[in-house]
């Protein structure tokens, strides 16, 4: 009996798929790339970001829409933005706005990065900038700073009723508006409504007594929603999105300048080669519901827009790392030890319990057991799970028992995290103090160069003891 990690995966899982394939050699490729050649070239552990991917996603996205408006005749327009807050990197920015997107921001520090863009000359005035969360003074005085100097299409998103005073005063010329719609949490959570923006039924009254008469200062132009849970097919999902759609129709009756809504992001990605998500579906779902209320309240549909997040970033990149050690502590457990730390390079997985596509790079002839991957923290959460309740995953055996061929147990195996592209670099401190001062590994930049071939460089190199110290205060 066959019992090699080869034989497990195509026995429960379909592959090869879009992706991920093995090479002649028999390890891993990402997306065409030869992971093993950049392990050979710059050690682990490893992080890779694949730009290419990011185009694909936004084109794949903006198709679908397409698709979804020519289906049901629909008649606004569709507006694909990237929140900065998933990865603020320059090389991820710059690589969304080569496919003609928009920006939404959350931060003060944020409004800096649109000014840098712009002097890039990578934005024009003309871009979308929807500036969402709640505002501190800074923040909606470099918006005010925007409009003032010509960008006609900042949209700051009212995160509570007080915040449209700040604008008031430091906004010189007309500007737009939007409204951040407070949704009501799943009734798993632990608080009844986001803390995020303004109550549903107080919108039309804050409207009436605050924006209506003021049209050549200020216009509300757009509706915002954002989900926790994401873009899903359920019941939870339908009933907030048709809440808000209810009310811009109702709105748009009385504020013909209202024309656009926003459903933020929240399109999942894929943690595990078993990912079944109708991406088609619920587009077509989404843009029909719209139509539907529109006509029945017989209203001008609105422009959509979103704001995509980890569906841009997040499949761009890998962690690769070598499993440095096993142990087995009990008749149970069987312990690999990886060169690094999930709680300082994968966060979320320490964090919320997230899961991402994981999959050994190497050693797919043999045979399979169950593990628990640990890291070289002296906390005992630094680990990772497959599922809750078990904490193992399934990996080849470092040893080929039923082979014998000694030559491949001479090199370690390793092991990669795919996906991984969404802010785990911003909660965890890109470039900080980490845990236990386990620093941050190696940073390798796959894109295509003049001549449309790919290539790979160094962003960043594996953080040093001296820039640790520094921070710390014990060097100069």
């Amino acid at each position: 009996m066959n019992n090699s990690y080869t034989s497990l995966v195509n026995q429960t899982l379909h592959f090869p798929q879009e992706g991920y394939k093995l090479n002649e050699d028999g390890y891993l490729m990402f997306n065409n790339v030869d992971v093993k050649a950049l392990i050979d070239k710059y050690g682990t552990p490893l992080k890779i970001t694949y730009l290419p991917k990011i185009g694909m996603q936004i084109n794949k996205a903006k198709a679908m829409f397409d698709k979804a408006f020519k289906k049901h005749k629909y008649e606004g327009t569709y507006n694909y933005c990237y929140c900065t807050k998933s990865s603020h990197f320059s090389f991820i920015v710059e690589e969304t706005l080569k496919h003609q997107i928009h920006l939404e921001t959350s931060y003060a520090y944020d409004i800096e990065i649109i000014n840098q863009l712009y002097l890039k000359k990578k934005i024009n005035k003309e871009t979308f900038i929807i500036c969402n969360g709640y505002k501190q003074k800074a923040y909606t005085n470099r918006i005010a700073r925007l409009i003032n100097t010509g960008f006609k299409n900042v949209i700051p998103v009212l995160d509570n009723k007080e915040e449209l005073d700040a604008y008031r005063k430091t906004v010189k010329a007309p500007f737009k508006l939007g409204i951040r719609v407070a949704a009501e949490e799943e009734p798993s959570f632990p608080f009844y409504t986001s803390r995020l923006g303004i109550r549903a039924k107080d919108i039309l009254e804050f409207y009436v007594d605050e924006i209506e008469g003021f049209e050549d200062k200020f216009q509300l132009k757009m509706l915002h929603i954002f989900l926790n849970k994401g873009i899903k097919d359920d019941i939870y999902y339908w009933s907030e999105l048709n809440k808000v759609i209810n009310l811009y129709c109702q709105l748009k009756k009385i504020c013909p300048e209202l024309d656009s809504i926003n459903i933020g992001g929240g399109f999942p990605i894929k943690h595990s080669l078993g990912f079944d998500y109708d991406y088609q579906f619920m587009i077509n779902e989404i843009v029909g519901n719209i139509k539907r209320a529109c006509k029945k309240a017989k209203v001008a549909m609105p422009h959509i827009f979103t704001e995509f997040g980890s569906f841009t970033v997040g499949e761009s990149m890998a962690h690769i790392y070598s499993v440095i050690g096993q142990k087995v502590q009990n008749d149970r457990e069987c312990w690999y030890m990886i060169d690094s730390s999930f709680i300082t390079t994968l966060p979320d997985t320490w964090g919320i319990g997230e899961k991402f596509l994981m999959l050994p790079v190497n050693k797919w002839d043999n045979e399979y057991h169950r593990v628990v991957l640990g890291g070289i923290t002296c906390d005992s959460h630094d680990y990772y799970d497959s599922e809750e309740h078990i904490n193992e995953v399934f990996l080849p055996k470092l040893t080929n028992n039923y082979k014998g061929e000694e030559e491949s147990n001479k090199e370690p195996l390793y092991v990669g995290f795919f996906h991984t592209g969404a802010y785990q670099d911003q909660i965890s401190g890109y470039g900080g103090i980490k845990h236990c001062l386990i620093p941050s590994p190696k940073h390798i930049i796959i894109e295509y160069d003049k001549n449309g071939k790919l290539e790979d460089w160094v962003y960043a190199k594996e953080q040093s003891a001296q820039s640790m110290l520094k921070i710390l205060g014990y060097l100069k």
